[in-house]
């Protein structure tokens, strides 16, 4: 698998033919790597409804037909109200097979409401795409069933958010690293606006002196980054 940062909390996972965008805040994010029309994805996942999360959804799933997998209410609103046909719609704990892998929504501690108002629920996202599990914590608090997560499928890499202010911080996020257990960490979710600020560098060093997991820092923008999650000694 790899996976390509696209800024705050967007991630593109791609396997094969199969190409996952994880919350499309593109346009209007000072740090997106590309704008809206720049990604043709296959499958389209929200973690929840805030605006800086849903994005550009409306447009790139018009434009791609791409399939749209977000907890029930979040997929109504994108039928209902913007047209978008092909979606589904678990909540939490159902699990969605596609092409090449599945999803699984588990709980995330948060607030949601989309840009036209309707209030919902928010999730992490657990994606196995080619036999590699990504585990998207979405925006979240530090909670204790984070855990659960890493005792119900091994993690190969946590996509986690560090920024305080609208989340956890940093010193919160490297005790989540700790419950979790992925063999690789990815820091998101901070220096997009300034309440968010958070030392990356900080986050890294707390997380590696204290777990056997290995933070990677990526820029928006920069290429993919290959998962050797075999060598991490994660896949059996």
């Amino acid at each position: 698998m790899h996976i390509r940062f696209l800024g705050h909390s967007c991630f593109e996972l791609e396997e094969g033919d199969t190409r996952v965008l994880i919350d499309p805040f593109l346009s209007g994010n000072p740090k997106a790597a590309v704008q809206p029309d720049e990604v043709n994805p296959t499958h389209i996942f929200l973690t929840h409804g805030h605006a800086d999360h849903w994005g550009d959804v409306v447009e790139i799933a018009r434009r791609t037909d791409a399939q749209c997998i977000a907890i029930k209410e979040l997929a109504d609103e994108l039928q209902g109200d913007h047209g978008i046909d092909n979606v589904a719609d678990p909540n939490l704990g159902g699990t969605v097979a596609f092409d090449g892998g599945w999803v699984r929504l588990v709980p995330a501690w948060h607030t949601s409401t989309t840009p036209g108002g309707s209030v919902n629920t928010p999730a992490g996202l657990v994606v196995n795409l080619g036999g590699q599990t990504v585990y998207h914590l979405g925006d979240t608090a530090l909670f204790s069933d984070l855990e659960l997560v890493g005792r119900r499928d091994r993690i190969g890499v946590a996509l986690m958010c560090i920024g305080g202010h609208y989340t956890m911080d940093r010193h919160d996020a490297a005790v989540a690293a700790e419950l979790i257990g992925a063999a690789q960490v990815v820091p998101c979710h901070y220096d997009t606006f300034p309440p968010i600020a958070a030392d990356a560098e900080a986050f890294r060093s707390d997380v590696e002196a204290r777990t056997s997991s290995r933070v990677v820092l990526l820029q928006p923008g920069e290429p993919h980054l290959a998962t050797p999650l075999e060598s991490a000694g994660v896949l059996g």
